[in-house]
């Protein structure tokens, strides 16, 4: 605090002084202080003061004050007065105005005023060379390719390349991120003096471009020339070895910074942990993070993505309340990260909770943060919530419109996200890419719309240029399964490309379960069998479809054959969220505090369902069991000792939400809609496919899933 307030101090003693004698210095020293205090209002008591001071005009070292003040201070219109009301000019002047117009995202406006400067025929020094490169590099096309170069033939003609390095790297640095490689490979081949400066803008431009490999080998050149790397230097290198994944060479490198002392610096910290993190080693990130003596906003965010990155959510959740206990304010890409490990978490409550702190902080316009919301609603099955936000934001990026798309396909809206998606198509400001269309194909897997997915699969590489991926191909099998087409799908399998994985051959198995294609969906099993022997699921679907088609001796063999090798079936598990706490229930689960209220309930329902006209389906129940017995197994299923749970103690109008770890039964999804119906609630389940949402007997999958 004490640190803030000196310059302040300063101010008010150099206007104090001013006030008695008029002096241009004290004033001078005003508007600096106002530029170390941050302060638009004290720069204006300065300018104020000198213009009643300083009479009939101001000297021209004042006003190249000023305009450093206002340009520093981002007042761009300020700015442009005060440069305007120099009488003369100097390229002190310009040079503060042309900076603080490139480091505030204005190139345009500093490129005028280089090339105006030019016409005054003022000579730019070495100050207004790297800020005249910075402006090149960062106007949008056509301007940049052609400026950049004029800038460098200038800097060439009043003898500043390539012998002054600190131009030299400017150059470099526009050239790079330009996309111009030549000509920046051939400014650096024909540097006499290379910096550390220098390497450093080969190193962190190739990493920035997606050129990790670059980076190492400009690290090992400047080492080379006994050069010493900066903290710009580690920070690359580490992130190079988080992009290419080389963990054992950033582990080495760890050693030489921590022999060096880099690893005090908080950025340094910052890039391994991120390092670690992106390498699979979150332990070893999180050792980083606390022996860190200084941490700041960019540790925390650093940790939180670390976890989430590696399917640790609730780790990532409670290091960000340890970002806020320790009083670190949520920020943009805080608020963002976090957000990621609610879907993950299929947290709803926690990400409204965040939204809320979105709100306060003025950070949920901000399109990450935004798009987040979208993506962690949708995941989360709030797709009305998704919309609101997605339909609310002023401007929309590639991950927003993949997010509202992928929300409609956890769902099974096939006709919103195909709606959604031609809207981004129109549009023609954000190209899909292949997770766009791995979501559209979803959607119509998932929503019935079998033509339009596949024309969509068909046409993907002519119409918008992505070669179809494992992903694509899993998803139109899936389609074609779910509308009986097997046979079509096992000839696309036949012709794909790369080998068909574990998701292809599963969908079809999963198709060939669902229309009774025996044959067939044993071609699909014992692919699986090769691909993965020990996954429980695979031989259950093979059961199960063989007992649906009558063959009970033969489901019965491959249950016998899973016990033999060892191969246990997952239980099936529901979990249901109340007052905090996460109540798990497995079939036939007697073991809840609440059980007799939860069977009571559950014989009550049974009893109105059937007046209703509820049939229950035991088809998949073992074959040896009584009709009578089979119908007591299914109806006490996880999910509806779950259901019964939440319709005791969640309140009316408060919508139930399910989680299964396995796909809801048809029974189980037939007794729902009865329940919906006749206890006029909303019952929102989520299981290892997709979201049902039930309501007045019905299911917003439409029987189709």
């Amino acid at each position: 605090m004490q640190g803030k307030l000196q310059p302040q101090r300063q101010m008010r003693r150099a206007a104090a002084a001013a006030a008695v004698a008029v002096d241009p210095q004290l004033l001078a020293g005003a508007v600096e202080a106002a530029i170390a205090s941050r302060s638009p209002r004290l720069g204006r008591a300065a300018h104020a003061r000198a213009l009643r001071l300083l009479v009939p005009a101001l000297p021209p070292f004042i006003c190249a004050h000023l305009v450093n003040l206002y340009s520093k201070l981002d007042l761009p219109g300020a700015a442009a007065a005060a440069l305007a009301a120099d009488p003369s000019p100097t390229v002190v002047s310009y040079t503060a105005f042309i900076s603080g117009a490139a480091q505030h995202a204005r190139p345009l406006q500093a490129l005028s005023a280089f090339a105006a400067m030019l016409r005054l025929g003022l000579r730019p020094n070495d100050f207004t060379f790297p800020s005249a490169f910075k402006a090149a590099a960062a106007a949008s096309a056509p301007a940049a390719p052609a400026v950049g170069p004029q800038v460098h033939a200038l800097a060439l003609r009043f003898g500043y390349l390539p012998d002054d390095a600190f131009v030299s790297c400017a150059a470099l640095d526009m050239y790079f991120k330009t996309g111009r490689l030549a000509l920046a490979r051939r400014l650096f081949d024909e540097m006499p003096n290379r910096n550390v400066v220098s390497w450093n803008a080969v190193m962190t431009n190739a990493v920035l471009d997606g050129r990790p490999l670059e980076t190492v080998d400009a690290y090992f050149g400047l080492r080379g020339t006994s050069g010493m790397p900066n903290v710009v230097s580690v920070c690359a290198f580490f992130n190079a070895c988080a992009g290419m994944t080389y963990l054992f060479l950033g582990e080495q490198f760890h050693g030489f910074v921590a022999k060096c002392g880099f690893d005090k610096d908080v950025s340094v910290s910052n890039s391994m942990v991120d390092f670690y993190g992106k390498c699979r080693c979150v332990g070893k990130a999180r050792v980083v993070f606390d022996g860190m003596g200084v941490r700041n906003s960019v540790s925390w965010c650093s940790m939180v993505v670390a976890y989430a990155q590696n399917g640790a959510e609730e780790e990532a959740f409670l290091v960000y309340l340890g970002a806020r206990r320790a009083g670190e304010e949520p920020t943009d890409f805080m608020v963002s990260s976090v957000l990621t490990t609610c879907a993950g978490l299929l947290g709803l409550d926690l990400g409204r909770a965040l939204h809320a702190v979105a709100v306060r902080s003025c950070i949920d316009a901000n399109i990450f943060v935004a798009s987040a919301l979208v993506d962690m609603y949708g995941k989360c099955g709030g797709v009305r919530d998704a919309e609101q936000v997605f339909f609310e934001m002023p401007q929309r990026n590639l991950v927003t419109w993949n997010a509202m798309i992928g929300g409609y396909a956890h769902i099974g809206d096939a006709w919103n996200a195909l709606a959604v998606f031609d809207e981004m198509i129109m549009g023609r400001e954000t190209a899909p890419n292949y997770i766009t269309l791995v979501n559209v194909l979803t959607a119509c897997s998932r929503g019935g719309l079998t033509m339009e997915g596949y024309e969509l699969f068909q046409t993907m590489k002519q119409r918008f240029g992505i070669e179809p991926r494992i992903e694509h191909y899993a998803c139109v099998v899936d389609l074609l399964g779910r509308a009986g087409m097997e046979e079509r799908a096992y000839e696309i399998i036949q012709g794909m490309p790369m080998r068909p994985s574990i998701s292809v051959w599963g969908a079809l198995l999963g198709g060939c379960k669902m229309h009774g294609k025996t044959e067939l969906g044993r071609i699909a099993a014992e692919k699986l069998f090769e691909l993965d022997p020990r996954d429980s699921g695979n031989h259950v679907l093979l059961s199960n479809m063989l007992a649906s088609a009558g063959r009970w001796a033969e489901a019965t063999d491959i249950r016998k054959e899973m016990k033999n090798v060892g191969i246990k079936k997952d239980p099936g598990r529901s979990w249901i969220t109340w007052k905090n706490v996460v109540h798990v229930f497995q079939a036939k689960d007697t073991t809840h505090e609440m059980n007799s209220e939860i069977q009571a309930l559950l014989a009550k329902l049974k009893g109105q369902m059937q007046a209703a006209g509820y049939m229950p389906d035991t088809q998949y129940a073992l074959y040896d069991l009584e009709e009578e017995e089979k119908e007591s197994e299914v109806f006490q299923h996880s999910e509806k000792l779950a259901l019964a749970f939440g319709l005791i103690c969640i309140p009316p109008g408060v919508p139930i939400r399910i989680m299964k770890n396995l796909r809801i039964c048809v029974d189980c999804h037939r007794a729902f809609k009865f329940i919906s119906g006749i206890v006029g609630r909303e019952i929102i389940v989520r299981d290892n496919n997709m979201f049902h949402h039930f309501k007045d007997y019905e299911c917003s999958c439409k029987d189709y899933w």
